[in-house]
């Protein structure tokens, strides 16, 4: 008797390790946010757990090498894998060792790795140029997202590669990417008219033209940051009306919106967060196009700064909430 509760016991156990240890495991890795290195450690945890999750390709779908030393050398060697073979989205922010080399061998020995990738980060990964991202693009046709902030060598020639080998970009961001002019935004607007999020944080270059282009165009966008992009005018203001589907814009520091320029932008009435903050003082938004705008989009708007809107006057916290009653975050000039 006391050997077959032995041998009971013991099956249990062996059940316990190979099939339901295994299954907690996956659910748990499927659930929480769990690194590359995580998931690697747990490969070794035993062979029946190794087949679990090796078995489960959502989880190796996802690529985070943020912040991470040698995240380049890392990458080549994770996408050489059989279960990086299917990766969709791929994350090297802050991967500052990153270079067009890494990005080049990647297109020479892992080209097929990256077939459905559709979510590529490369912000701050500032040793990567032009030449890196015609590497790196060539490789992903079914590209949806593209974020490569703060990064000064890449240019127009940059944006020409990315409209070429990506076709089905929906969310792009190239904030801080100061070499980047009309000229390339123009080819974001011959190229993506479906683009639903645009990030032109500090692109300095770029002109009234240049933005009228892309607002004439892109006329599905849902998302767009003009934060620090003092030099527009109501001239290039005015077409953000033709963004009837726009729920967030930033136009922080947009020191020459005036009245007119507000109006245009009340049309977008699924407008839900609105940014008029400005260190300088925006003097030409003054309360008329404030209430006109709450004529239009009061159920709607849920953030709201007009913080150095010095052209605004008794604007207290009970009359904001008054024009837009659904206000949860907002902030106003002392």
């Amino acid at each position: 008797m006391e050997e077959y509760n032995a041998a009971e016991t013991e099956s249990k156990e062996n059940i316990w390790c190979r099939e339901t240890v295994p299954k907690v495991f996956k659910l748990v890795c499927c659930t929480l946010p769990l690194s590359n290195t995580d998931l690697v450690s747990l490969l070794l945890v035993s062979p029946s757990l190794h087949r679990t999750l090796l078995s489960c390709q959502p989880l190796w779908e996802f690529l985070n090498l943020r912040e991470l030393k040698n995240a380049g050398n890392r990458l080549i060697a994770a996408l050489s894998l059989p279960r990086y073979r299917h990766v969709k989205q791929i994350n090297l922010e802050f991967a500052r060792d990153v270079e067009d080399t890494h990005l080049i061998l990647i297109k020479d020995k892992c080209f097929n790795s990256l077939q459905s990738l559709e979510s590529l980060n490369l912000n701050a990964c500032q040793k990567i140029s032009d030449t890196g991202i015609e590497a790196i693009t060539s490789c992903c046709p079914q590209l949806k997202s593209f974020s490569i902030y703060w990064n000064i060598r890449v240019s127009n020639t940059g944006l020409q590669y990315i409209v070429k080998n990506c076709k089905h970009i929906v969310d792009l961001n190239i904030s801080g990417c100061k070499n980047i002019s009309d000229q390339g935004v123009q080819l974001v607007a011959d190229n993506y008219p479906e683009l639903e999020s645009l990030n032109l944080t500090r692109c300095v270059k770029l002109t009234d033209e240049g933005l009228k282009s892309l607002l004439q165009k892109c006329i599905f966008l849902q998302s767009l940051n003009l934060y620090a992009l003092s030099s527009f005018t109501d001239e290039a203001y005015r077409n953000l009306g033709l963004l009837s589907r726009l729920k967030f814009l930033d136009l922080c520091g947009a020191q020459n919106l005036s009245d007119e320029g507000l109006s245009c932008i009340s049309k977008c009435k699924n407008l839900e967060s609105l940014n008029l903050t400005c260190l300088f003082g925006i003097v030409g938004v003054t309360d008329k196009s404030l209430e006109e705008l709450s004529k239009s989009c009061s159920n709607k708007i849920t953030t709201l700064d007009v913080n150095g809107c010095i052209g605004i006057k008794k604007r207290s916290r009970e009359d904001l909430l008054q024009l837009f009653p659904y206000l949860k975050c907002f902030k106003v000039h002392s």
